[in-house]
């Protein structure tokens, strides 16, 4: 599994890993080189890959490629009477076989190397992410919830049709699902800073405090140190600290509604009280706010999450200008929130620091790693498996292909022929 503060990755010197899925009925097949699609700031990743196909089966059919991203806000089993809790953010599909000239593009090294070793039959399909297009966010459900949990989420899709509008039938159609990532810009901000100053009713000068952070971006596991100033010239005291970082969720759909939530905190005596007439009070703080310590906490987001494989907090959302906040789905931001708890009787003095979580940027884009599941996990119908392929007609010198394995609930009703 991914560790706090990296994305899922593999690498190798000699070989690139493939994954691969077939279709049930076993005539069409996709291969992608990447799960993680990762948005650099001044470009984002293209999800290109090739179908493989039966031309027999085909006949007069085409076969298309389809990418959608969708805002879920209910689960699939309260789906009824033709109404979905779904809101489709972005989307489009291409025509893959028989190609169509408008379609044509330069092919990347991956779709040569693999229409090379998968012969004529191998038909290439490219996406460009649209820059506005919304991040793989994932709100953490219950430990009691099943099924596909709330969030935005991508899915890639490639089925036979005579038209592009034609539902898609399981028994030919290949559905993967992908994650569109935010690495943070290489930009400097400037260190969040706060101050408060605060008189009190019936009691003579104030209270001053002063809080900042060492810096505004923090990469997934980093420390957060707190620096705390504190000077007291009013007649209360300060009896302890409270330091909590806060994750807010804006579910942005056709209400705007905030959603907040502590992912980490700590509470302070040490050196308190600072008693009135008492300056120069200095310390800092430290806090690391990970998803280990938050798993059981409902409606967390997440950086969106594939099935069985760890990921993290999500990172904070990257909004750029002139950019429709609807589009996005979900908008998250953190802040820490500092507490100053004084005498009875007073009321508390609070500062907000706001600050970026994201990923570092890495030299390279890195590949997405794939992890089994465990013997015992829960099955469903949209579950993939990735396994390490071992048939050496799958493997050369520089491929390695990998099997998306679909897997079926015990008892799932039998999908009707295709026409």
């Amino acid at each position: 599994m991914a560790a706090e503060g990296e994305l899922a990755a593999t690498s190798s010197l000699s070989t690139t890993r493939v994954f691969k899925k077939a279709s049930p009925n076993g005539k069409i097949t996709t291969y992608l080189g990447r799960r993680d699609f990762i948005d650099y700031g001044s470009n984002i990743d293209p999800v290109d890959g090739v179908v493989l196909i039966d031309p027999e089966y085909l006949k007069d059919r085409k076969v298309y490629a389809n990418i959608l991203a969708a805002f879920r806000y209910g689960r699939e089993d309260l789906d009824v009477l033709g109404l979905t809790f779904r809101k489709d953010l972005f989307g489009t599909t291409v025509q893959v076989y028989p190609p169509v000239s408008e379609n044509e593009r330069p092919l990347t090294q991956l779709q040569t190397r693999l229409m090379k070793k998968l012969g004529s039959n191998a038909y290439p399909f490219y996406f460009e992410i649209p820059q506005d297009a919304p991040s793989s966010v994932t709100l953490q459900p219950a430990p009691e919830e099943t099924g596909k949990p709330c969030g935005v989420d991508y899915e890639l899709k490639t089925y036979v049709g005579d038209t592009d509008q034609e539902k898609a039938h399981k028994r030919n159609s290949v559905r993967l699902a992908i994650r569109k990532l935010t690495y943070a810009a290489d930009e400097s901000a400037p260190q969040p800073r706060a101050e408060v100053s605060k008189d009190f009713v019936m009691s003579s000068g104030k209270l001053r405090a002063e809080a900042s952070l060492d810096k505004e971006k923090y990469y997934h596991g980093e420390n957060i140190s707190v620096n705390l100033t504190i000077d007291n010239n009013s007649g209360k005291k300060v009896r302890k600290v409270h330091i909590s970082v806060i994750q807010v969720s804006d579910i942005i759909l056709f209400n705007k509604a905030s959603y907040k939530c502590v992912v980490a905190e700590m509470e302070s005596e040490d050196r308190m009280p600072v008693m009135p007439s008492q300056n120069g009070f200095c310390k800092v703080y430290t806090l690391c706010p990970t998803l280990d310590n938050n798993r059981d906490k409902r409606g967390l987001a997440l950086d969106g999450k594939l099935k069985h494989e760890d990921t993290n907090l999500a990172s904070s959302t990257i909004v750029r200008d002139n950019v429709n906040r609807e589009g996005l789905g979900i908008v998250i931001q953190y802040r820490v929130k500092v507490r100053l708890i004084l005498s009875i009787g007073a009321s508390d003095v609070v500062l907000e620091l706001p600050f970026t979580l994201t990923h570092p940027k890495p030299e390279t884009p890195p590949p997405s790693r794939p992890v089994s599941v465990g013997g015992d996990a829960t099955l469903d119908t949209n579950l993939i498996q990735l396994e390490e392929g071992n048939d050496p007609a799958f493997v050369d010198d520089d491929i390695i292909f990998e099997d998306f394995a679909r897997l079926r609930l015990k008892g799932a009703e039998t999908e009707e022929a295709d026409a």
